[in-house]
């Protein structure tokens, strides 16, 4: 059985969870999450807490309750405390504004880039360089960002172009004569 899947999902007041018609659903303060039960994994709830167990003997089922464990973790996490990623802006004149669901860049094109936001995903720029994306879905919030990151990703020269607040470019050592 896997390691992860031991361990019980701790559900938070607040958060309602509902096991019906071959999905679950997590409810919260920042929204409504749901996710189809693979065969595999038995769901048991006792109290305010998730247990995972493999249907069966095989590797697949093992893996998968874990894995499952997981996805259950952050849809409990997110609808009640909600994800975030955070991406800066290297490079002169390199900007970004929200605008309601839209995300204007200006990234040293000849025109700007504009991101449309997914449903359940909100952008703040608390700064010119700064872009904080938030939402209730780790998978989409991790989506967005980097879709955005893709638009301009950091050189290795000078380190110019968008990159994750805590990503780390390596500068390389130009070409001597």
């Amino acid at each position: 059985m896997s390691r992860v899947a031991r361990i019980p999902v701790q559900v938070p007041a607040g958060i309602d969870v509902q096991i019906a018609n071959g999905a679950i659903t997590v409810k919260g303060p920042l929204g409504t999450l749901t996710q189809a039960i693979n065969p595999l994994v038995a769901i048991t709830r006792q109290g305010d807490e998730l247990t995972f167990a493999a249907v069966g003997e095989s590797r697949e089922a093992a893996a998968m309750s874990g894995t499952f464990r997981a996805l259950v973790f952050n849809m409990v996490t997110g609808a009640g405390k909600g994800f975030e990623r955070k991406l800066t802006l290297v490079g002169v004149g390199y900007r970004a504004q929200a605008q309601g669901a839209a995300l204007n860049l200006s990234l040293g094109f000849s025109h700007p880039v504009v991101h449309q936001m997914p449903a359940g995903v909100t952008v703040t720029t608390p700064t010119q360089t700064e872009i904080l994306i938030k939402g209730a879905d780790k998978q989409r919030v991790g989506q967005v960002a980097a879709e955005v990151r893709a638009y301009k990703p950091p050189e290795p020269y000078k380190g110019k172009g968008v990159r994750y607040a805590d990503e780390v470019v390596i500068i390389k050592e130009t070409k001597k004569k």
